[in-house]
């Protein structure tokens, strides 16, 4: 039986792909399952700086799988819909990911949860939910972080395809590049991520989830609780030292 994920370590960057290409990487339960659970383990695997996410085929993803959900049972299929996309919201790893072809509905889900987004020149998104009668309920959240309540807004009502400039313009990609360079330049990102402090990471992306809705004096309490933090760890150490020696510094957290 062909394998809906692959993973590999390379170098201290997870690979992670989907691999449904004959149903365009369509979500279904059982993939579903194993990208929470490889997100999970990467979180966790001192050996991994960093994840980079991408879709085998002609496409990212095409959202839900529709053969699947009027079927499915609804309990586990929400369940790990909600930990899958509020993956960007508690990874304390970064995550890269590398977009060809569609990404519609929960595609774009995926691709508003990575912190660092690539697109080829032919990649298009959109919030077809409205098309079928749904709504992107569990990722219009991770939609509206990204790009603002209107814009998320505007999108989820028409349910509008769109093409890798104007997500570009809207803030949900970051770089676009011809599709020959896709892998390389994600996979570049990924690697500088990867080679940069565990801790400052770690404790960078724990800022940005703790504070999310607080006010500005609860989330300048938590800024200066965590830089103390940091400023005791050996990685700083570390990397005032190699400033100073004009040298590349070597994190103790990298194991």
């Amino acid at each position: 039986m062909t394998e809906v994920l692959q993973t590999a370590l390379d170098g201290r960057v997870l690979r992670v792909a989907l691999n449904r290409p004959e149903k365009r990487n369509a979500l279904n339960l059982e993939l579903c399952r194993e990208l929470v659970a490889a997100l999970d383990r990467a979180d966790s695997d001192p050996k991994a700086g960093a994840v980079l996410l991408s879709g085998n085929g002609k496409a990212f993803c095409a959202g839900m799988d529709l053969n699947e959900v009027l079927s499915a049972p609804q309990g586990p299929l929400g369940k790990v819909h909600e930990q899958l996309f509020i993956a960007g919201a508690r990874m304390t790893k970064p995550v890269v990911a590398a977009v060809q072809g569609p990404a519609l509905a929960g595609g774009t889900g995926l691709v508003a949860n990575a912190h660092i987004v690539v697109a080829s020149e032919d990649a298009t998104f959109g919030l077809t939910e409205i098309r079928i009668g749904l709504w992107p309920f569990l990722i219009f959240r991770g939609i509206r972080a990204a790009l603002g309540e209107r814009r998320a807004l505007e999108l989820s009502l028409t349910g509008r395809v769109f093409g890798a400039q104007e997500a570009l313009q809207f803030g949900l990609v970051h770089h676009v590049v011809p599709g020959a360079e896709l892998d390389a330049r994600a996979f570049e990102i990924a690697s500088t991520l990867a080679a940069a402090s565990p801790m400052a990471l770690r404790s960078g992306l724990m800022f940005v989830q703790q504070t999310r809705g607080k006010s500005w004096t609860d989330a300048g309490e938590i800024a200066r609780q965590i830089r103390d933090q940091v400023f005791q760890g050996e990685d700083f150490q570390e990397g005032i030292r190699a400033f100073r020696e004009k040298r590349q510094p070597h994190w103790p957290s990298i194991v």
